[in-house]
């Protein structure tokens, strides 16, 4: 009688813990107004809310046109979500690649984005050969998201003329925690001409904002975390254009002013595509946390939407949990509680690869060592 006693807790206790994830989809594409939604981006407010950010695509799947701003709110750690707050509309323009990030001291959200004209192609801004150029613009809200700030233009201080292609993220920006440079918050972009990647940051709570130097290299969209090795090291994950089918990785040593030597991360399989990665604390585990990494796992396509872990500030990345096996794509990592982490991620369904973008909970501790 005993032993089936104790079984039986140890089977409610697993079932309690599988009954603690969950997944909603926060948005659907051909919904309230637009054709595609695309680019997640994920962060929690400093009142606990949680706050999903997309592009609305009203006609098209195309990264060019009349694209929007967005950002919906969950109350109750993703359950449900409130209604869509456009935050960004400038006609048949594009705005594009939200990048919020969170100022715990002010509690204000800052989202980063870019823009260019609507008719202008991706190649034609490289190329030089476009009516207009991309452009970056920030906006904050003081409400926790429930209201922003109208747009202002930051092209001048962060963009050198030469880097005809820009972009924000797509994902978060941080604030380093420790170190010399404690407080400052690093925004990650990528750009073109020549092909690079780099952050730009803010000592004084958004008041201004500096360009840091550029990591030179076949690379693209990037998202920058801070590690655990020495106090304030940033580590930039970056989409890779090398031919080695994985992501590179780049460190930091002066708060993001100056990047090291790009390094293939072989454990991290990619496409390509867009990636995300979070600073995990956690003082019960040695050194103080682990980073946690998600991208669509596939070696040349975008399927198995995969979050791996590492607990040696990126060097390699043992732990591993598949959210999702089929088609899948951009990503972003949000700490929900001190027990669960999310992805908010681009979700195939029906043969369609940007269907939805779905919400989907978990705890770092299922990431199994393959």
């Amino acid at each position: 009688m005993q032993k089936i006693i104790i079984m039986a807790a140890a089977v409610l206790a697993l079932l309690l813990s599988r009954a603690s994830a969950f997944e909603t989809d926060v948005y659907t594409s051909g919904r309230d107004g637009y054709a595609y939604y695309r680019i997640p981006a994920i962060i929690k407010a400093a009142d606990g809310s949680l706050l999903a950010f997309c592009e609305g695509r009203v006609k098209s799947r195309s990264d060019r046109g009349d694209i929007d701003l967005l950002v919906k709110r969950s109350t109750d750690g993703g359950r449900t979500w409130g209604p869509a707050i456009l935050v960004w509309d400038d006609g048949g323009n594009t705005c594009g690649n939200p990048c919020p990030v969170l100022d715990e001291t002010t509690g204000f959200v800052w989202l980063f984005a870019s823009h260019n004209l609507g008719a202008d192609t991706q190649e034609a801004i490289s190329n030089g050969e476009s009516a207009g150029t991309r452009t970056v613009w920030a906006t904050h809200s003081k409400d926790n998201g429930l209201t922003w700030e109208p747009m202002e233009e930051l092209t001048m201080d962060v963009k050198h003329p030469d880097w005809r292609w820009y972009a924000t993220g797509p994902g978060i920006g941080i604030q380093i925690k420790n170190g010399p440079h404690a407080g400052r918050l690093v925004v990650p972009i990528c750009h073109g001409n020549p092909r690079a990647a780099g952050v730009f940051y803010s000592d004084d709570h958004g008041k201004t904002w500096k360009p840091g130097k550029d990591m030179r290299g076949l690379v693209g969209e990037t998202q920058v975390v801070e590690g655990f090795g020495s106090p304030g090291k940033l580590i930039l994950n970056m989409r890779s254009g090398y031919p080695h089918g994985c992501r590179t990785q780049s460190v930091s040593a002066d708060g993001g002013v100056t990047w090291g030597k790009p390094q293939q991360v072989a454990e991290q399989t990619d496409p390509p595509c867009q990636g995300s990665i979070l600073r995990w604390e956690d003082a019960a585990l040695p050194g103080g946390g682990l980073l946690l990494f998600s991208n669509p796992a596939g070696k040349k396509k975008r399927v198995q939407m995969t979050v791996r872990a590492s607990t040696d500030d990126g060097k390699t990345w043992p732990g591993s949990l598949l959210l999702h096996k089929g088609p899948s794509a951009y990503s972003c990592l949000v700490r929900v509680d001190e027990k669960t982490a999310a992805c908010l991620y681009e979700k195939g369904a029906g043969g369609e690869l940007y269907k939805k973008i779905t919400f989907q909970t978990f705890s770092p501790g299922d990431l199994k060592a393959e």
